[in-house]
């Protein structure tokens, strides 16, 4: 990108094939490991089962991060080792905090099976700043009559975490945080504020332009800090907004642990593996385990 354009960087993402449905993967990225907070931004799907098929993602752990599940079709069940049971449905947010450790699994509700489930929707972690990093893990659901609301002149935004636009999510915030989905019509626009100091967008369908350069589509696209971007659509366009405070260190990434200390995340893989960690009370009879690859998945 040349020094006048708004856009810093555009993010292609890796695409993996998970047997039915696939998961984009924009962060971390060898070109940048966070915008703010978000350390890891994947899409899932969008994609339909078949009638008696499922998402079954077993218990597994987490260190030092918070994840954000959001949903645009579809359900899934969410149980993890502090005893949460929750369902999560389209438009409503899940907020794990791990802090020192948690384990969860996520899959889908009989009742999606049994007509074959949609999976459509965002799965984000969130580092934790170094003084919140080893918190007591914890577990919000904020239902979806909750969320912030900003529609008119086309536009459609669901605030999901931070400040915007005069109004403010619900949602626990460990680190100054900036979180939207937005829908545009045919033809509309939206001016961005300077809502925090690190921005991207990800365009999920549609078309859009950012001051008049195009994006590609399942593209993480860094704004420039300090702009007011005008976001324009001419044929309709889905999207997310995200960034937020830069975080106050750089973090190291292995499998599903992160932390600002790579000694944390050999004691939390060596205590996954000897079982130390505890399991949803209510999934505990199986587990993934630990993959025997050595530490090397780290981005400055």
């Amino acid at each position: 990108m040349n020094n006048d354009s708004t856009i810093l960087m555009s993010l292609a993402p890796v695409s993996h094939d998970l047997g039915g449905f696939k998961v984009h993967r924009t962060l971390p990225h060898k070109q940048r490991t966070m915008v703010g907070p978000f350390i890891f931004f994947d899409q899932m799907g969008p994609a339909r089962l078949g009638v008696d098929e499922g998402i079954d993602v077993r218990s597994h752990p987490h260190i030092n991060l918070a994840t954000v599940t959001y949903l645009f079709k579809g359900a899934l069940d969410h149980r993890d080792s502090v005893g949460s049971v929750q369902r999560i449905e389209p438009g409503a947010v899940n907020l794990m905090t791990a802090g020192k450790g948690i384990s969860h699994s996520e899959r889908s509700p009989s009742d999606e099976r049994a007509h074959g489930p949609m999976l459509d929707g965002i799965q984000t972690w969130l580092a934790l700043p170094q003084d919140k990093e080893e918190v007591d893990p914890a577990f919000e659901h904020t239902p979806v009559d909750r969320m912030p609301l900003i529609e008119g002149e086309g536009k459609r935004l669901h605030l999901i975490m931070g400040e915007a636009f005069g109004a403010r999510s619900p949602v626990t915030q460990h680190h100054p945080t900036l979180y939207a989905a937005l829908r545009l019509t045919p033809g509309a626009s939206i001016e961005l504020e300077r809502e925090a100091d690190e921005r991207a967008i990800y365009l999920l369908e549609g078309d859009l332009a950012v001051d008049g350069e195009n994006v590609d589509r399942m593209h993480l696209v860094l704004l420039r800090p300090g702009t007011r971007p005008v976001l324009r659509s001419t044929t309709g366009a889905r999207l997310m907004i995200c960034g937020g405070a830069p975080m106050d260190g750089e973090r190291h990434v292995w499998w599903n642990f992160v932390s600002s200390r790579r000694d944390r995340i050999q004691e939390a893989k060596r205590a996954w593996k000897a079982g130390e960690f505890a399991l949803p009370p209510s999934d505990d009879h199986e587990w993934i385990p630990i993959p025997e690859v050595p530490l090397t998945v780290s981005y400055p």
